[in-house]
């Protein structure tokens, strides 16, 4: 992957904030969605710091406070209380909950540890005591089976056959956005297909009959709309948009946005991402697929984070009790009370 100078270095943010994201990204094979993230958590937290150490006027509009002359004895003088006061910050201030603050410990920590241990610019880490907020399991959104045909049923326009075909994947196969929009029509083969998932890893995709009918559907009416283009920029994408390039993940967003108005469905609620819940949610309800093999197909790294799938069926709890051999026994007369009697 190319990158621009800007990329490598930016003299709008502090310099060692650069050489972390140079080590994600050239080291630890990090994403580029992921450092765009890091770079935005840093951020926001030193223009904070500026501001709470008074190195920047009040008055100043909080998103034009200039961090790039934050150096190493800037950074060295903070202190475990100062992130107190960045996580009390962005809660009161600017509406984090515990899911945004846990994000921006977790960037805190990854900095500062590598300024103490990898780069070794730092002898005390603040953030090596920094407790994430308390978060606590929620279960996914997603659609019911009816729902997930009726929005494959409402799929029309010039584009429907790419429309329809991205639906189908995402509801089959359990993409990422990021996955669906990087498909490469040389990694489909037979009924596999390989995807760069998060944190750069490939892995292989299994298609089922209804996935490779939309895609056989589709690529004749791709080839038709590309026939008489004498250059398109990424020959091997998939899925193209209408000025023939690699289709964006905000394209994806706004016609899965349109699809999910159009079924009567909540579009503030239901999401690109939200369509993956529905996959693996589908996938556990209906598949008799076990945990593992459907953290395998979801690409997560930890199991524990594929097991809020095993909490979202109440039938099946139901039923699990309704099941227990002794439901059928009878209570004896003489054992029956009143509560009265009690």
């Amino acid at each position: 992957m190319k990158y621009d100078l800007k990329q490598l270095i930016d003299n709008d943010v502090p310099e060692q904030v650069t050489n972390f994201l140079n080590y994600l990204r050239t080291i630890r094979g990090t994403s580029e969605n992921t450092i765009y993230n890091y770079k935005i958590e840093l951020c926001l937290f030193f223009r904070f710091m500026k501001l709470y150490y008074g190195k920047s006027k009040k008055e100043d509009d909080f998103n034009d406070i200039y961090i790039g002359d934050v150096d190493i004895s800037f950074i060295g003088n903070i202190k475990l209380e100062d992130l107190f006061a960045f996580l009390s910050f962005v809660e009161n201030y600017r509406g984090n909950g515990n899911y945004a603050r846990a994000r921006k410990v977790a960037t805190l920590k990854s900095f500062f540890k590598y300024l103490s241990v990898k780069a070794k610019v730092l002898i005390i880490n603040p953030a090596l005591e920094l407790e994430s907020p308390k978060i606590h399991g929620r279960n996914p959104v997603y659609l019911s089976l009816t729902e997930s045909k009726s929005l494959l049923n409402v799929v029309d326009g010039e584009n429907k056959e790419r429309d329809y075909c991205i639906l189908m994947l995402f509801l089959n196969c359990g993409l990422r956005l990021s996955e669906l929009v990087g498909i490469n029509i040389s990694k489909i083969k037979d009924d596999t297909l390989s995807i760069i998932g998060k944190g750069n890893k490939e892995r292989t995709v299994y298609l089922n009959e209804a996935c490779l009918q939309a895609i056989l559907l589709y690529i004749p009416f791709r080839e038709l709309k590309i026939k008489n283009i004498r250059s398109i920029e990424d020959k091997d994408a998939l899925f193209l948009s209408r000025k023939n390039k690699r289709i964006s993940k905000r394209t994806v967003e706004v016609l899965v946005k349109k699809y999910i108005k159009k079924a009567n469905l909540d579009s503030t609620k239901y999401t690109p991402h939200k369509l993956r819940h529905t996959a693996a949610t589908l996938m556990y309800k209906y598949g008799n697929v076990d945990i593992l093999s459907l953290q395998q197909i979801l690409g997560h790294e930890s199991v524990s984070t594929t097991q809020i799938y095993t909490h979202i069926d109440d039938e099946k709890l139901r039923q699990a009790v309704k099941s227990n051999p002794l439901n059928d026994k009878e209570v004896p007369e003489n054992q029956s009370h009143s509560p009265h009697e009690q």
